[in-house]
């Protein structure tokens, strides 16, 4: 099993350091009452414990060798103490010149065997050789190899049952989807996005309705909607401050928005942040979700 005696949170180099940590380190709260906001990559390993961990509001069962690969941007919370595990945490820019695909790989899967076994090698050495050589350039060298060596592994796990892009729809819907993360904050019309590709708004919306059963336009607002979720739910700015990031110039039209895609207000939305267990579920579902389907090793 990885060891997990002198696990401790440590500061994170702004440059980019790989650290690893215990599960319970992650949030201010020890009761996780909040989802907390993730500003850095995670690798999280279960090691003992049986449970739920929430990803963006999706509760996914957890126990031992199951693993989770959480991004920034997203929230997370998670159901302790009943479940313990290790966390491998890095900034993005650690693996900077390294050939390794961030945003390959399921969000869950339940190792067994000589996956299992392979990963947690892995991660009990990265885990040994962070305490021991971090502080040192060969060191940090040698753990952004390890991390790299790492997510290759799990790049390549069994593939069954995942998504795979073999239909020009599914590649249509991937770019849209890569265009709405980097324009959803600015723009809520599928028409701006068709543009950016040089296609059509009927092509957008055939390839989503292909590949998630809704229109362009729902896939735009949807993303939106989480992003008003996550904020919500783990900050504490005021409502009308998320409205406006989100490209509302009204509070109110914000709250219309909202209330329509969540089917709660984002009052409510926030009150319900603290309540034991899972918190609120919302409809809204990101594009990314289609490559973190939940696989079964």
């Amino acid at each position: 099993m990885v060891p997990s005696d002198h696990l401790s949170p440590a500061p994170l180099d702004p440059t980019g350091d790989i650290e690893t940590i215990t599960l319970g380190s992650l949030a201010p709260d020890p009761r996780w009452r909040r989802p907390v906001l993730l500003d850095r990559e995670l690798v999280v390993l279960t090691t003992s414990g049986h449970g739920y961990t929430e990803v963006d509001f999706r509760p996914l069962p957890c126990r031992p060798g199951t693993l989770l690969r959480v991004r920034p941007g997203q929230v997370l919370r998670c159901a302790l103490p009943e479940l313990d595990a290790t966390v491998v945490r890095w900034h993005p820019e650690a693996l900077r010149g390294l050939d390794v695909a961030l945003d390959e790989g399921p969000t869950w899967f339940q190792l067994a065997g000589e996956d299992e076994d392979a990963v947690i090698n892995e991660v009990t050495q990265l885990t040994v050789d962070s305490r021991r050589h971090r502080d040192t350039p060969a060191g940090r060298s040698l753990l952004r190899h390890q991390l790299t060596v790492l997510l290759l592994r799990l790049t390549m796990l069994p593939s069954d049952g995942r998504r795979q892009e073999s239909r020009p729809e599914e590649v249509t819907f991937r770019r849209f989807c890569r265009e709405v993360e980097r324009g959803y904050q600015h723009s809520r019309r599928v028409e701006d996005y068709a543009d950016r590709l040089g296609c059509s708004v009927r092509t957008l919306t055939r390839a989503c309705l292909a590949v998630t059963g809704r229109s362009a336009k729902q896939v735009v607002d949807e993303r939106v909607a989480l992003q008003a979720s996550r904020l919500l739910a783990a900050t504490d700015e005021p409502i009308a401050q998320i409205g406006r990031q989100l490209g509302f110039s009204e509070a109110t039209n914000f709250g219309r928005f909202f209330t329509r895609e969540v089917g709660v207000s984002p009052g409510s939305f926030r009150a319900a942040r603290d309540r034991p267990g899972p918190g609120p579920v919302i409809r809204p579902r990101p594009p990314v979700d289609t490559q973190t389907d939940i696989h079964q090793g």
